[in-house]
């Protein structure tokens, strides 16, 4: 996705932190009000993410990704900076990890999804990209088993073969339909997925500034080294949407840092599905594209998936 600013693709879903981590879901007395912000945050952040796929798609078109994802990382990487900043022990003393291959690790792996990402923009509608990159919670769940040593149950592994065979439905293997470019944004939930669960592992030893710092900054470093053999003139115009997707990852990314300081990850979770209707209405509008239903149908049958992974996990922590 995605392309979740930078947390993730530009519209992937939340990084949920580890199960046994996350409060009831179950507000106390008085707290109705903030959960409903913090959803309102969340629905914000899943509207520009939309719009920000959209422009996404259309710079990929016309200039190398390479380029175009070494500006939006420039502005992350000053965004990071600026936010860690006004944390205790500021920038310095978030560039303090435990853990710093892995950390670089994590900077990597997202470069690489968000260029993958960029490159099934451009060769596929954005309905179709995001209907394939949600099954990256299930892949997330398939990562933690081997990675973090989770339990799971029969349940949820009959939940996630189903997921993926909602994922068959949009890709059609071996059909005349099938678009090869329907493999950049599988492989880009699956380096989504792998950078969300390498999450949780630096989260025990390094601090949520420190994590972000990382990110943004490593980041751009990492995709520089390779992007500024890439560096393309643009138009007055182009620079424009340049700076508005710049400005969108950033604004997104505030709102979704809200949303989490409002509720919980386990009742934001589901709202992230929106990004495919937004996406949906975009695409059409914005480049006439309208998803065949073999789209619609694996697309229902991933989030219906996702979704029930989601129940089944909350009710195995006890948590309502």
């Amino acid at each position: 996705m995605a392309s979740q600013p930078f947390a993730g693709s530009p519209a992937a879903p939340l990084p949920m932190p580890p199960a046994e981590n996350l409060p009831p879901a179950a507000p106390p007395p008085g707290r109705a009000p903030q959960l409903r912000l913090g959803v309102a945050c969340l629905v914000g952040a899943t509207v520009i993410f939309a719009f920000q796929d959209g422009i996404t798609k259309y710079l990929a078109s016309h200039y190398p990704i390479p380029f175009i994802v070494m500006v939006r990382y420039w502005a992350f990487a000053l965004f990071a900076i600026a936010l860690v900043a006004r944390k205790p022990g500021g920038v310095r003393a978030a560039t303090r990890s435990k853990r710093p291959i892995l950390q670089s690790l994590r900077a990597l792996l997202l470069v690489s999804e968000i260029g993958l990402v960029a490159l099934a923009f451009r060769h596929m509608g954005l309905a179709e990209v995001q209907s394939i990159f949600a099954v990256y919670p299930l892949l997330v769940m398939a990562m933690a088993i081997v990675l973090l040593g989770e339990r799971v149950g029969w349940r949820r592994w009959v939940a996630t073969g189903v997921g993926f065979i909602g994922l068959l439905i949009i890709v059609r293997p071996g059909v005349g339909t099938f678009e090869p470019a329907a493999l950049y944004s599988l492989a880009s939930a699956t380096m989504y997925a792998l950078y969300t669960v390498l999450t949780r592992m630096v989260s025990a030893d390094d601090s949520a500034g420190t994590t972000f710092l990382y990110t943004g900054v490593v980041g751009a470093i990492l995709v520089t080294l390779f992007g500024g053999a890439h560096w393309t003139a643009m138009s007055g115009i182009d620079w424009g949407w340049m700076a508005l997707l710049a400005l969108f990852g950033m604004s997104s990314h505030f709102l979704l840092i809200k949303a989490l300081e409002y509720a919980p990850a386990s009742v934001l979770q589901p709202y992230n599905y929106l990004s495919l209707v937004w996406s949906g209405i975009v695409g059409y509008l914005v480049f006439n594209n309208i998803p065949d239903l073999a789209t619609f149908i694996g697309g229902a049958v991933i989030v219906a998936s996702g979704l029930y992974v989601l129940y089944r996990d909350r009710k195995v922590k006890g948590l309502r």
